[in-house]
């Protein structure tokens, strides 16, 4: 197995790195630093852990991407992707159960890298994105209802939709100042200058503005809102002292489900933020290292306490912006957040947990996929079809199950597409024009040379096949089948609009030679594709036919059916090794 070099993209900017380039870094790593703090801690509290969870994430699994990856401008930490997924992991495994599933997952993203499955993530289907990503939307915006609101304690429920039933009796409960200071946080977010957001971000002016206020009007009374003090007593201004999350054999194989759900999502989220990080810059990322690079992440920064990680593209695009060059601005940008957190720690527990809410409402807005609603109409019956079911099983029953059922039905619906351009075409000879006219068509086609005429014969039978033999495409095979086979003397197959073939084709395929010369009737192929050609020739099927029976065109191939027919050609195998096609 040929497994690619590990090389990380840092290695290679490192040369001619100089301070004009270190000064630019630095800069956008700072800038992005400061756009993270909020996120970190609003990402780590929507999935139902302590904010120093997802302060711990950007810090430690942001360093580890920066420096292992394949991308230059790529920022790693938690995203709102995993939101979803993690609280559920949370409520059903406890906190050890998700450092567990995200080490697992970890692996599996290694694994995928070391493996060159990178690439292959680029043919997951658009429609299947798009659903989870705007189902994931309205679970983020649906669980920030109750800090928003500033309605306290727990909300019954097992999902969205009956979390939403129980936070409607409760509606009495809201505080109009949560509501007040997470409206001026939307505000701040949406509308503060672009230009003014490229050095202080307007998630931070609405943190500072509103924590200030809050302090102010409280005085020495209690808060009027909810605060990270008030829930989670404040965040340590120390990094933890790693160690190793308790685990036992039945949570591990209860976990595997989520684990691989966590890892396709990361490598998913980590590929399209390289790739929009390309569409930027004009680089171009190494899919593979990024996802070994991902998998070493999320694999070390559970032993710190911290969530999943995976490529953060709102985050990537300010470091762009920023003036980053190299991952050393990933790296300045974990520092920047580490310096924040030993020495800020202490301010952050004024912090309103209606700020933390009015950022994940605008990570939701602007993360689902809301005009794919609008455009479903102008879109392929299939796509529809899986866009809509992701969308509604993500919303209503989980992640985990979403991706694995829309997986299965995407591939259902591509396997009847695919069954349904596969062409199985029949005619007698007798009805053919001559060859003269057939091989002019060639002519056009291939742009081969014209060689001869021959008479086509009524004791022919003429099958044109194309599109992909395989196992969906086996019941229009078998129609040959239902020829009368004592009728013809000679067989002649087309293929050269055949692209691939199967297992499941080569046995029906088998089956047709094995009817056909058991009546005595002669079977000629004719132009056939190289993958198709080297599945006959393993399968020893080509030996059975005849070297002679393989043929280029179907001028030979007319020319050769009127020798078995005439009697002047011998029609049965010679069992040498066949060399016709292409």
């Amino acid at each position: 197995m040929y497994t690619p070099k590990f090389r990380p993209k840092l290695l290679e900017c490192l040369r001619g790195y100089n301070l004009r380039t270190l000064a630019a870094d630095v800069s956008a790593g700072i800038s992005v630093g400061v756009i993270a703090l909020p996120m970190a801690m609003a990402f780590a509290i929507g999935s139902g852990v302590k904010p120093e969870a997802g302060l711990i994430t950007a810090i430690v699994a942001g360093f580890l991407t920066s420096l292992l990856g394949g991308s230059k401008v790529a920022i790693g930490g938690p995203t709102g992707a995993f939101v979803a997924i993690v609280s559920g992991i949370v409520v059903s495994y406890g906190v050890s159960g998700l450092l567990v599933c995200t080490m697992m997952a970890g692996a599996m993203l290694f694994f995928m890298g070391l493996i060159r499955l990178g690439q292959l993530i680029r043919y997951i289907p658009a429609p299947l994105v798009k659903g989870f990503t705007t189902g994931i939307a309205v679970i983020i915006l649906g669980g920030q209802l109750r800090d928003f609101l500033g309605i306290q304690g727990e909300v019954d429920g097992s999902n969205l939709i009956s979390a939403l039933m129980g936070l409607v009796p409760r509606l009495g409960e809201t505080r109009p100042f949560s509501v007040l200071a997470g409206s001026v946080s939307l505000v701040c977010i949406f509308f503060w200058p672009a230009r003014l957001g490229r050095y202080l971000p307007g998630s931070i002016v609405a943190l500072l503005a509103v924590t200030l206020v809050s302090v102010l009007a409280a005085g020495e009374g209690a808060p009027l809102v909810e605060t990270i003090a008030v829930r989670y007593g404040g965040i340590p201004g120390a990094m933890p002292v790693p160690r190793l999350p308790e685990f036992d054999l039945t949570t591990f194989q209860n976990l595997l489900s989520p684990a691989m759900t966590i890892a396709m999502l990361g490598a998913i989220e980590s590929l399209l933020c390289a790739t929009a990080a390309d569409g930027m810059t004009g680089d171009e990322h190494n899919a593979d290292q990024e996802l070994m690079a991902q998998g070493i992440a999320n694999m070390a920064a559970p032993f710190f306490g911290a969530l999943p990680s995976t490529g953060a593209i709102a985050r990537t695009a300010a470091n762009i912006r920023s003036g980053a060059r190299t991952p050393v601005a990933g790296l300045v940008h974990s520092l920047t957040l580490l310096l924040i957190t030993l020495l800020l720690a202490p301010l952050a527990r004024y912090i309103p947990l209606a700020v933390l809410s009015a950022v994940l409402i605008a990570v939701g807005i602007n993360m689902g996929d809301w005009r794919e609603f609008i455009n479903l109409p102008r879109y392929p019956r299939s796509d529809a079809i899986v866009f809509m079911l992701t969308f509604v099983l993500t919303v209503v029953f989980g992640l985990t199950q979403a991706v694995f059922v829309g997986m299965f039905v995407a591939c259902l619906l591509f396997i009847r597409g695919i069954s349904a351009i596969t062409q199985v075409g029949i005619r007698p000879a007798s009805h053919l024009e001559k060859a003269s006219a057939i091989a002019a068509e060639q002519r056009s086609e291939r742009d081969r040379p014209y060689v001869a005429e021959a008479e086509a014969h009524e004791d022919m039978l003429l099958i044109t096949l194309s599109g992909a033999m395989f196992f969906g495409a086996a019941k229009k095979l078998k129609r040959i089948l239902s020829f009368q086979r004592g009728a013809y003397k000679a067989l002649i197959m087309r293929m050269d609009k055949v692209i691939s073939m199967d297992a499941t084709g080569l046995f029906t395929l088998e089956e047709i030679v094995d009817t056909f010369q058991g009546h005595g009737v002669a079977i000629i192929l004719v132009d056939m594709q190289e993958q198709p050609l080297k599945t006959l020739k393993r399968s020893g099927l080509l030996d059975r036919l005849g070297h002679e029976n393989i043929v280029p065109d179907l001028e030979t191939a007319l020319r050769r059916a009127g020798e078995i027919i005439d009697g002047t050609g011998q029609a049965a195998p010679t069992g040498e090794n066949s060399e016709g096609g292409k």
